[in-house]
């Protein structure tokens, strides 16, 4: 299967299905004498594991991971990071039904269409486990931006119709609701909004939004490999993603020039900052030294108990009700998985970065030792 790699200098690859062994990912690329334990990347994915309220699946899973290789003496060797996450609660019997039919919202009929067949145990590679590789290599990435001084912050904006209100933006109400919203009113009303969902059998969809500080200006190359376009493909990589903006996004199409423009100024110190961020801390495909913001609209879960109609592989018109163990809501569990996928790129493209000026080069290689 081609496309389960994403990168050009710091390159990760995912393996595993849902159903399988195991579950993880592949580093190549991370550079040699980055402190790193098992620690680092259990933190990461203790926000992305299964069973934490009854807003996600029920599916109990320590999501434990191991470092196979690549590490010596709590420090990376350069080589290639192997992690591991071994799957533990499998019930493959939940799924057996579906082998015959097609999941409304689902890969099922574009898996048949394109290999002629289809792990339909939980959806495979396109199950939502997929992503714990994605996060484990996210939280390396996230290490490196963190000795850069670099931070990314991220959180749920919206659930279904609630959104956090700006005035009570509290960083730090984040972590201490299930739902991962900065505002603990907008949470309590979402979690009555998904208790109504959960009561009618159906699920919900919501905005991440993502924050980051420190980014140097210049970072992104220019044409295809530009910094928001880079971000937008590995936004979109993740299954449950069906919209993407970056700055004033799709609101920027109803501003006039005047109203949209940026006007540059310096600040106290005489550097060089804008007075307004409608960009989104990007312009010309490159980091321009603003906090870089961008948002991620999540698709409602499309395993619901609710009985809907599809078609068998013959096709033939059937009633169906979705077994299994499946979340309500996707947003909190895929806000650490959007900000992973956003360390990935940015990391990327800053090790790209070392070779665009030659006084780079030369800092890097004129008094270095043999």
């Amino acid at each position: 299967m081609a496309g389960s790699s994403l990168g050009t200098i710091f390159k990760i690859t995912t393996w595993g299905e849902s159903h399988g062994k195991g579950v993880g990912v592949v580093i190549d690329g991370c550079p040699a004498g980055l402190p790193l334990c098992e620690t680092d990347i259990q933190k990461f994915l203790d926000r992305r594991k299964p069973g934490q309220s009854r807003f996600s699946t029920p599916r109990k899973e320590s999501d434990t991971v191991e470092i196979l290789s690549g590490i010596f003496e709590g420090k990376t060797t350069g080589t290639p990071i192997s992690l591991m996450v071994r799957n533990e609660n499998q019930r493959s019997k939940d799924y057996s039904e579906i082998a015959s039919y097609y999941r409304p919202g689902h890969a099922d009929y574009t898996f048949d269409a394109k290999y002629g067949f289809r792990d339909y145990r939980g959806g495979g590679r396109s199950s939502g486990r997929e992503t714990i590789g994605r996060v484990a290599a996210g939280a390396v990435a996230s290490k490196i931006l963190e000795e850069m001084g670099i931070s990314i912050l991220t959180y749920t904006r919206s659930i279904g119709p609630v959104t956090i209100s700006d005035e009570r933006f509290d960083p730090d109400e984040i972590c201490a609701n299930p739902l991962y919203m900065p505002d603990a009113a907008a949470a309590s009303k979402a979690q009555d909004y998904l208790n109504h969902c959960i009561q009618d059998q159906d699920s919900s969809g919501g905005v991440i939004e993502c924050v980051i500080t420190g980014m140097p200006a210049g970072i992104g190359e220019t044409v295809f490999d530009k910094l928001d376009a880079g971000l937008a493909k590995a936004i979109f990589s993740i299954g449950a993603v069906k919209g993407f903006e970056i700055g004033s996004g799709f609101a920027a199409a109803n501003k006039k020039g005047s109203e949209n423009n940026d006007a540059f100024t310096t600040d106290s110190d005489g550097k060089i900052t804008k007075k307004t961020n409608h960009a989104g801390g990007i312009l010309g495909g490159m980091s321009d030294g603003d906090a870089i913001i961008f948002r991620a609209a999540v698709k409602p879960t499309p395993s619901i108990a609710q009985t809907q109609q599809t078609i068998r592989k013959d096709g033939t018109p059937i009633d169906i009700n979705i077994a299994g163990r499946h979340d309500p809501v996707i947003v909190p569990r895929a806000v650490v998985v959007v900000e992973s996928m956003a360390a990935l790129t940015l990391v990327d493209l800053l090790f790209l970065n070392l070779s665009s000026r030659m006084d780079y080069l030369t800092k890097i290689y004129a008094d270095s030792e043999p």
